[in-house]
């Protein structure tokens, strides 16, 4: 996985979403084993503690479980996959919404562009 950490924000936090981005796309399968906390720390050049601090957020949210002997894995809950999908999207969907507003489309045009950008046009 490529880390990248901005400033500005909490960096767990960037470390959360950066993982949720990577179960949401299946660069971490479902059932799959994720890397120990110190790999991914290394990986991700931040303190195992910070990354620690992440991956129990991930576990709250039940996107990864911990089995005592074996480490982490990330969740095969079909449903819960696709809520998390579903909420990234929206989130990326209403951020685009929100910059193109800014340049001063209104709501249609910008459904009009995204269709004519898919392939839909008119």
């Amino acid at each position: 996985m490529k880390w990248e950490i901005k400033e500005g924000i909490p960096i767990y936090t960037q470390l959360v979403q950066q993982m949720k981005s990577g179960i949401a796309s299946g660069e971490y399968s479902p059932g799959s084993r994720m890397p120990s906390v110190r790999d991914l720390a290394m990986e991700a050049g931040v303190n195992p503690n910070t990354m620690q601090r992440a991956l129990a957020e991930l576990e709250r949210n039940g996107l990864v479980f911990t089995e005592r002997t074996s480490g982490r894995f990330i969740t095969e809950d079909n449903k819960l996959l696709a809520g998390l999908r579903s909420d990234l999207a929206a989130e990326h969907i209403g951020g685009m919404f929100e910059q193109l507003r800014k340049l001063g489309m209104d709501d249609q045009e910008i459904v009009r562009s995204v269709k004519h950008w898919a392939g839909e046009v008119e």
